[in-house]
């Protein structure tokens, strides 16, 4: 059951807490659960799992490769292993390790990788993320996402003890996010989420993260000029419902991503991917264009990057055109 809100508002609680309070209620109805962080529960949220399960709420310090080998070890004891850092130490920090101790030797290890994208904001290109889930997407049998809100990082986390192959990578935004969805929503893991559609479409946005606000934004100001879009949540990267991507392809005829992250493999890539395979169509992709990150709010970020509905708007009309 899908609620779309979508006003563009604020949600007044810290996305974060989506994951630390699924984990808490989790692990005190699942003892096999353990969570490992990396200096950063004061920024999660998570020192609440230490008071509650001290022998289950492990804090590995600032040593985040030795903090996936230990996650590693854990999985290959059985137990459910949640993982978190940035997503720039989730990823380029620790890909060696989750890719041969967990991944190449068939154990699970669910990375949860905060400050996606640019909302890194003031921490700057170091911190910033913008290639972090093109690494898991080239790791066999991952699992990818990229939730908007609150709600929809919840229902991952109540998911993810069911994913028994291979290892999981959620990038997600710690706070100041915008309320797409109604906490009564529930998503499946590896389904995308159409959320606008008529028989009128000329082209396909399929984005998800913070980009999916701005797909909406972008539908508003494309309806009020006459053209009619379908939009597409695709918060699940790996494995890609290829088989919403190709129908919506075959239907609009023109595909338009946008996302928070590096364009040239990224949900753009995985979506040409597919359509290169089933169903050559023209592409327009929103995102970085091959860029660092830099220091800066978030809002010049996305204004900087061209992540905003205008460009969306721009990339669909150049789409249509192209057809």
């Amino acid at each position: 059951m899908i609620n779309l809100i979508g006003k563009h508002e604020k949600d007044k609680r810290a996305s974060r807490d989506a994951v630390a309070l699924p984990l808490k209620d989790m692990m005190g109805k699942d003892e096999s659960i353990v969570y490992v962080d990396c200096d950063l529960m004061g920024c999660i949220n998570t020192k609440q799992l230490v008071a509650a399960y001290p022998e289950r709420a492990l804090q590995a310090g600032i040593a985040e490769a030795n903090a996936a080998g230990v996650c590693a070890g854990l999985a290959a004891t059985g137990k459910t292993v949640f993982m978190h850092t940035f997503g720039t130490f989730a990823s380029r920090r620790i890909y060696d390790q989750i890719y041969m101790s967990a991944a190449y030797a068939d154990l699970t290890v669910h990375v949860l990788a905060s400050d996606a994208g640019v909302s890194a904001a003031f921490n700057g290109g170091t911190h910033m993320p913008l290639e972090d889930a093109a690494m898991y997407l080239s790791i066999p049998e991952a699992t990818v996402f990229d939730p908007c809100d609150y709600a929809q990082l919840s229902s991952i986390m109540y998911q993810l003890p069911g994913v028994k192959k291979g290892v999981t990578f959620t990038r997600f935004v710690r706070k100041d996010i915008i309320q797409v969805y109604d906490d009564e929503s529930t998503f499946e893991i590896g389904k995308g989420v159409v959320l606008h559609e008529s028989e009128n479409d000329v082209a396909t946005i399929i984005s998800s993260g913070i980009m999916l606000d701005e797909a909406l934004k972008a539908y508003e100001a494309l309806q009020a000029e006459g053209i009619s879009v379908r939009v597409i949540d695709m918060f699940t990267w790996k494995p890609l419902d290829e088989e919403l991507v190709i129908k919506a392809a075959k239907e609009t005829g023109a595909i338009v991503t946008a996302e928070n992250h590096n364009t040239c493999c990224g949900l753009g890539s995985v979506v040409a991917n597919c359509l290169a395979k089933n169903c050559p169509t023209v592409q327009e992709f929103v995102g970085v264009q091959d860029l660092f990150g830099q220091v800066g709010p978030q809002s010049f970020l996305m204004d900087e990057y061209g992540l905003r509905a205008a460009n969306i708007v721009e990339a669909v009309k150049k789409a249509i055109a192209r057809k």
